[in-house]
């Protein structure tokens, strides 16, 4: 039988965990600091500074009571232990002369044409003359005249749970001529740089081999060519010469359609449809047109969905194309 202190430890490990990452479900529910002192933390739209000077500071004070209340729970729990030692925390006030500061970066949060994304604990804010990240336990902050932004990294993830899509992220590193303040890394999808740049003010470079794909039927492109690179290539016919693709005329047609997919089940049960056609397209203009034919508002269905050969209308799916050796 487990002892009462190593249940409670177990617990309460397990609710301080869901308390301080505050999954969706702690979230909807109610059980975040800011909802929990709302009523003290007051406005973000109205005092965007002072609001997060209250948010940063409650957040850390809450988080760091943890361990306290551990022991205090272990004192109910197990009282033959007799514990008895309590720490204690010193908050330090913000610097003197930050209310100048605070007045403008509160005035330009309240516009509505400022930039913000990111989740909770990792947002993303650009106004008219600041770049501002906001986490759990910090407000990064960078004045854009004296700053510089690079983008640094790019990542592809197949699945987004935001988006239910694939999404490639960016970390852009913004730098401050300023000594006194410390570089600090940003992140946000692709789709949302264009967005962001017209907002911000400093200039942006990009490291070399980052390429950024700023639209949907861009990060399309880059998943259909890996899922396609996975199936059974095509060899072509001894004697058969390889034409300009008929979407560009700019490079020679790499694809050829062939009913694959009913390997995936029973041969009778696939809707896609035998193709006649010689190889006519490159991979990225047959990409585009699979894109094309796609509801544009459900892009998590694109990949599974079957369209019409360009050419022939005959019904085919991802599995079907074959690159041609």
């Amino acid at each position: 039988m487990e002892s009462p202190e190593l249940s409670f430890t177990l617990a309460y490990v397990l609710l301080s965990l869901c308390f301080v990452l505050t999954p969706n479900e702690f979230r909807s529910a109610g059980l975040t600091v800011q909802n929990l002192f709302s009523s003290w933390l007051g406005s973000e739209d109205v005092g965007f500074i002072q609001y997060h000077v209250r948010r940063t500071s409650i957040t850390l004070l809450v988080h760091s009571a943890l361990p306290l209340g551990y022991y205090m729970g272990m004192c109910i729990a197990a009282p033959e232990k007799n514990l008895g030692y309590i720490h204690k925390a010193h908050i330090q006030p913000p610097h003197p002369g930050w209310g100048s500061v605070a007045t403008n970066v509160n005035t330009e949060f309240r516009r509505v044409d400022k930039f913000a994304t990111g989740a909770p604990g990792a947002r993303v804010i650009v106004t008219d003359s600041w770049v501002l990240k906001v986490t759990t336990y910090h407000v990064y902050m960078a004045l854009q005249s004296e700053c510089h932004v690079t983008v640094t990294q790019s990542r592809q993830h197949q699945l987004s749970p935001d988006l239910a899509s694939p999404a490639q992220i960016l970390t852009l590193r913004v730098d401050s001529i300023n000594p006194a303040v410390r570089p600090f890394d940003i992140r946000l999808i692709s789709t949302e740089y264009a967005e962001l740049r017209e907002k911000l003010h400093a200039p942006i470079r990009n490291s070399p081999n980052v390429v950024i794909h700023q639209t949907m039927n861009e990060l399309f492109l880059e998943t259909f060519r890996a899922h396609a690179d996975l199936n059974q290539p095509y060899t072509l016919p001894t004697g058969q010469e390889m034409e300009p693709c008929i979407g560009c005329m700019q490079v020679p047609a790499s694809i050829k359609l062939v009913r694959l997919c009913q390997a995936e089940g029973a041969p009778n049960e696939s809707e896609c449809q035998h193709c006649f056609c010689r190889p006519m397209w490159c991979l990225s203009c047959l990409g585009r047109w699979f894109a094309s034919r796609q509801d544009q508002l459900r892009p998590e269905t694109w990949l599974s969905s079957r369209v019409p050969c360009p050419t022939c209308r005959a019904k085919f799916c991802i599995l079907d194309i074959c690159a041609v050796h």
